[in-house]
């Protein structure tokens, strides 16, 4: 890509880049980052703090999909793309096993996790991917109108947004399987 062949010539240019970036970028890394460290270790999360970073992860992904192609003439096909390839992962929710470690509190409606750092590369991906798609366009407006990257931009932006999806609704099937033997 236009961006990595950039870099690997010029390896400087990653200062110019920053430096040209918005402030409010920096402050929604840093949110980001928070959820991403509150992930890696154990905790009690409430069940509206349980899908908070899946929503954040698709508003990230839709998002990222209409900022660059909305001129396209392409944005209803390829938020299909997005539709399709976070389907898809959302498919693979019943063979997602929950985390060891993982209960539920009826009492207190909270999810009790163990840490993991599969949340934070996640939300890393994706936010370096909106953050090099945005550079990229920035650099050469005229790839948002080729339908290869824009397909596969959209794609992955799916698949990545449904893997979060996916983990939660794995995560909310124990909740439900609970309160059906709290209630037999």
């Amino acid at each position: 890509m236009l961006l990595t062949q950039l870099l690997v010539e010029h390896p400087g240019a990653i200062v110019d880049i920053v430096r040209q970036t918005p402030l409010w970028v920096g402050g929604l890394l840093a949110f980001l980052l928070g959820l991403g460290l509150s992930a890696a270790r154990a905790r009690s999360v409430t069940l509206t703090r349980l899908v908070l970073l899946p929503l954040a992860m698709l508003g990230l992904a839709l998002w990222g999909v209409q900022s660059a192609f909305a001129s396209s003439g392409r944005l209803g096909a390829l938020l299909v793309v997005w539709a399709l390839g976070y389907v898809a992962m959302l498919a693979l929710s019943p063979r997602l096993s929950v985390p060891a470690g993982t209960r539920y509190d009826a009492a207190r409606r909270s999810v009790h996790l163990p840490g993991s750092w599969v949340p934070m590369v996640l939300i890393l991906v994706v936010f370096l991917m909106k953050y090099g798609i945005g550079v990229q366009l920035a650099m050469a407006p005229g790839l948002a109108h080729q339908a290869g990257f824009a397909y596969t931009v959209a794609a992955v932006y799916g698949l990545l947004s449904g893997l979060f999806g996916a983990r939660t609704l794995c995560l909310l099937r124990l909740v439900r399987g609970n309160r059906r033997l709290a209630t037999a």
